[in-house]
């Protein structure tokens, strides 16, 4: 059961990255299931719900319903609306895309943004992805929030991204990564340059509890061109200060109130 329920979630997480479809050919030979199997996965997601055939093409596409699902549990957990208009605050003082991510577990996962760009290049992610730790802004904050010892434990545990896979500048080893970590606990804030994309800049800070302990980051990125290393280190104290209003706020959200943390 828990093989099949495994292969049931790489089939939806493989559609996820392909909003357009997919073969059921494709998706098996991708995934390195037998054809019979991707078909039973496949018949059993589209009696719940979750995936749909396009009666056109053939191609498997996810439905909206995992959509509405997450939605439905970040409304009621409150998050939205403790952090909304902070974020808001953020991107109109940056003029950048500020984004929030939460704690789950061994990973953060982004939930809300705000976009300040309103003309010109503007840089947007998707939301719900989980962050690379090694080479993004928002894994250095959070990195910083530990000591040594479990910075490195997370690290180790999640792994280094691939330049190819993100940006020119993604450092390819721990010690790289715990330099840039240190960094960040010194500043108060992480910042990067061409390591999560291309041609795109970041700062982020960890939200703390009274414990002292990130359920959260606040991020602002932008294109490289305008989100200057100046421009950052500029940006620094009114990105702190939205992180802490974030925490002083947090008691509203349950999510915030149970943050589920793992170390291996």
């Amino acid at each position: 059961m828990s093989g099949a329920l495994e292969r049931a979630f790489s089939v939806l997480e493989y559609l996820a990255e392909r909003p357009d479809g997919s073969a059921i050919s494709t998706l098996a030979a991708d995934l390195q299931l037998p054809l019979s199997a991707s078909h039973r996965l496949l018949a059993e997601l589209q009696r719940c719900g979750y995936v749909r055939q396009d009666p056109h093409s053939g191609l498997y596409v996810l439905t909206v319903k995992l959509v509405a699902m997450g939605l439905s549990f970040l409304s009621k957990s409150g998050i939205v609306d403790v952090a909304q208009p902070l974020l808001d605050q953020l991107a109109a003082a940056s003029g950048e895309l500020v984004r929030m991510a939460v704690v789950d577990g061994d990973e953060l996962v982004f939930v809300a943004r705000a976009q300040g760009a309103r003309s010109g290049l503007r840089y947007d992610a998707d939301m719900g992805m989980s962050v690379p730790l090694s080479c993004s802004a928002a894994g250095h904050a959070w990195l910083s929030s530990f000591d040594e010892d479990e910075a490195m434990t997370h690290l180790a545990k999640a792994g280094i991204a691939r330049p190819e896979d993100y940006g020119p500048k993604a450092p390819t080893t721990l010690k790289a990564v715990m330099t840039l970590v240190r960094a960040a606990r010194q500043r108060g804030f992480s910042m990067i340059n061409e390591m999560f994309a291309p041609g795109m800049t970041a700062m982020a800070a960890p939200v703390l509890d009274r414990d002292g302990r990130a359920i959260g980051v606040v991020t602002i990125a932008g294109p490289a061109v305008r989100l200057t290393p100046a421009r950052m280190e500029s940006l620094g104290e009114v990105l702190l200060d939205t992180a802490a209003q974030v925490a002083k706020a947090s008691a509203a959200s349950s999510l915030f109130k149970n943050p589920r943390r793992e170390v291996a």
